[in-house]
Order: C-alpha cells, then sequence, then structure tokens
C-alpha cells in the first residue's frame, strides 16, 4: 500500500511561482531578492521587528548563544524533552547544558522545577544560569507566564525554540516572540516548509544584523575578503526563501488542517481505555503540528510499540515521543532536574499521521487500525 507519512511537505502553486521567479531572474545563488521579502513577511506574520532567515532551526540557537555571549564554562537551562537540536548549540559554544523536565499539561518545561533549578545551580556554582532554552514541544505552548516570570526575576535571557510551534499562540501572542531572541523552523515535516531552514527573530535591531554577518561567514565590509572574526554558512538560499513565501500565505490554512487531524484522532479514540491526550488550556493556541496520544499499559492492553508496529505493517509512518535529554548517552553527565514526567511520556506517548495533506481516508484507516489494538 501506498505509504502514510507523519507529516509529508504540502507544496502549492505558488511556491513553484517564486521558484521559477527565482530561476528566470538567475537569482539562484545564496543571496537575492526572496531572501528579503520571506524575512519582512514572517516578522510581519509573527508580529516582531527583525527576522534573519537562516539554514536550520539549529543554527538559529547556535547564533542566538552567541548574540547572548555563551562560552565555555557557562550554564544554560534547557527542556529536557525536546531534540536534540534544541541543545546541541549548547555544547557548540562550549558550554555546558542544564535539563529540566516537563509539567504534566503542556509536556513542556516545568516553571516549579525551573525555579529550583536555578537556585540549586546558584548554591552549587556561584553563578546562575547564562541563558534559558524555552521548547514549545509539537506546536502546544508553554506555560510562557510563569516561565517568563522567572527568567525575568533571576535577569537570565530566554532563546525561545517555536520550532515546532509557528503558528501557535499564546494569550493571541505568537509563539517566538516572548523571549529575546525566538527560533523557527522549516524543515521537510514542519507545518511549513523551505526544504530545509529556519530563522532567528527579536526585536533588537542589532541583534539580527549581526546574525546575517555571521550567518555569511562573518565577511568584513572590504574591498577584499577580510574576516576579524569566526562566520558560519548559515543563510538561507533565494530560492529556499521562496519556497518559504509561498508556503507562508498558506500557514493559516495548514494550521487549520491539523487542528482538525488532531479533532478526528480525538473523536475516534478517545473513548478507548487507557488513551489520552494533551490538552489545550485556555490561553494557549496550538498548531497541533503532530497528533500525540498516550497509551497506558496497564489500562490499553497494549502498548505504543505494539501499536506502532501494527501501523507500520500497513506501512504507516508513526513515531515515539522524544526521548528526554538528560536519558541520551551523550549528555549523561549534565546536570538534570526531573521528576520523571518526560520519561513517562516517552514511554508511553506516540505520534500519529499529521500531515495537513493527509487524505481523510488514511487518517481513517489510521484510526481503524488502533482501535484494532484494543480488540
Amino acid at each position: 500500500m501506498e505509504k502514510v507519512w507523519l507529516s509529508s511537505p504540502h507544496m502549492g502553486e505558488m511556491e513553484r511561482k517564486f521558484v521559477a521567479e527565482a530561476f528566470d531572474t538567475n537569482w539562484v545563488s545564496p543571496v537575492g531578492p526572496h531572501i528579503g521579502a520571506f524575512e519582512k513577511e514572517l516578522a510581519e506574520y509573527a508580529g516582531i521587528g527583525h527576522c534573519a532567515a537562516l539554514s536550520s532551526g539549529t543554527a538559529a540557537i547556535h547564533l542566538a548563544l552567541i548574540l547572548l555571549g555563551i562560552k565555555g564554562g557557562d550554564e544554560v537551562v534547557c527542556s529536557s524533552f525536546t531534540f536534540s537540536g534544541s541543545c546541541n548549540p549548547i555544547a557548540y559554544v562550549g558550554a555546558t547544558p542544564v535539563f529540566v523536565d516537563s509539567e504534566e499539561v503542556t509536556w513542556n518545561m516545568d516553571p516549579v522545577l525551573l525555579e529550583e533549578c536555578i537556585k540549586d545551580r546558584l548554591s552549587k556554582t556561584g553563578k546562575k544560569p547564562s541563558a534559558i532554552i524555552l521548547v514549545h514541544l509539537y506546536g502546544m505552548p508553554a506555560d510562557v507566564e510563569a516561565i517568563m516570570k522567572t527568567a525575568r526575576a533571576h535577569s537570565i535571557p530566554v532563546i525561545e525554540d517555536a520550532a515546532e510551534a509557528l503558528g501557535s499562540t499564546y494569550g493571541g501572542k505568537a509563539l517566538g516572540t516572548f523571549g529575546d531572541l525566538g527560533v523557527y523552523s522549516f524543515n521537510g515535516n514542519k507545518i511549513i516548509t523551505t526544504s530545509g531552514g529556519g530563522a532567528l527573530i527579536s526585536e533588537n535591531a542589532e541583534w539580527i544584523a549581526k546574525a546575517r554577518f555571521l550567518a555569511t561567514q562573518a565577511r568584513d565590509p572590504a574591498p577584499h575578503y577580510q574576516h576579524s572574526e569566526i562566520g558560519y554558512n548559515y543563510r538561507l538560499s533565494n530560492i529556499c526563501a521562496g519556497i518559504g513565501r509561498g508556503q507562508l500565505m498558506v500557514l493559516d490554512e495548514r494550521v487549520h488542517q491539523r487542528r482538525r487531524n488532531f479533532d478526528a484522532y480525538l473523536d475516534g479514540l478517545s473513548d478507548l481505555k487507557g488513551v489520552s491526550f494533551p490538552a489545550e488550556p485556555d490561553s494557549a493556541y496550538a498548531n497541533r503540528w503532530l497528533t500525540t496520544i498516550l497509551i497506558d499499559p496497564e489500562k490499553a492492553g497494549t502498548n505504543r510499540v505494539e501499536v506502532a508496529a501494527a501501523l507500520e505493517k500497513e506501512n504507516i509512518e508513526s513515531r515515539p515521543l522524544w526521548k528526554p535529554m538528560h536519558l541520551q548517552p551523550v549528555f549523561q553527565s549534565a546536570p538534570a532536574y526531573s521528576r520523571g514526567v518526560s520519561e513517562r511520556l516517552f514511554e508511553t506517548g506516540l505520534c500519529l499521521p499529521s500531515g495537513s495533506n493527509l487524505p481523510e481516508g488514511d487518517r481513517d484507516r489510521v484510526i481503524r487500525l488502533v482501535r484494532d489494538c484494543w480488540k
């Protein structure tokens, strides 16, 4: 049977138009008019002043850490329940990640544990963490108000990783715009894609200008190639930016389609014993990038491994929830503050096919196959 993907790219006609325009005008190099236009349009959509289009969300986090002056000997607090791209850049700059567990409602960073973490690091090391990387997982807004209150009380800058959360809001305001710097990803499986790419946003114009400079190999303004500091090849190409412009035009529709998938799964599976879905807090509007479920093996009589195997047998892709970073071998020596929430989520959670281009018939088949695991 034809493969049912977890979250495949969803292309339209405007993407073709903008890419063709790049070819017709020979703007196929890493620079070109689509880049500036995409940055402007994305900043306007998010309601923020400035944006740098980059090669990935991970590159955006790396540059954000550099802009904040994070270096060896510093500690950076990061959500543990996330993809490695959120925390690998901490190692790039020689700093130490300090992982904080999730809370039960949104599955994002626990504000109470964050406060405990900051105070404990201060008592153990004599200094507070140098930055906080807050992740909005699967498009679900974290408890932004509580976390930002704690960060501001301790004067710690926040990098807001909204890689999975473009189109989500908290209190009506776009995610990515609460922190000192915000990050988006346009990887192939995200809610919109540039085939591969990301963005760094901020109200600080100097930071974004410096990010663009660093992202283009930090070439000094000289008539020859001159470099006074280390730079990176992190700029988004003009062709990819053209794809992004077309995708951005249908972002709200894509959010609606993803939320419709979630509603269908909720309607079709919530009556099964041992199945639960993440609820949307009153202040939150989630893009529902991926629909996720928890399966309690004791109540369900099955588990997420068996359900995933049943789907795979029918050529349907699913995926476990993220394995917490504090359990990853590469970060086994990093400090971690956990109450076991993310471990339980990892052991019992499953991501279901959630693409905005998922046919209704395929979605119904997923629901039927999942239900069969209970029979």
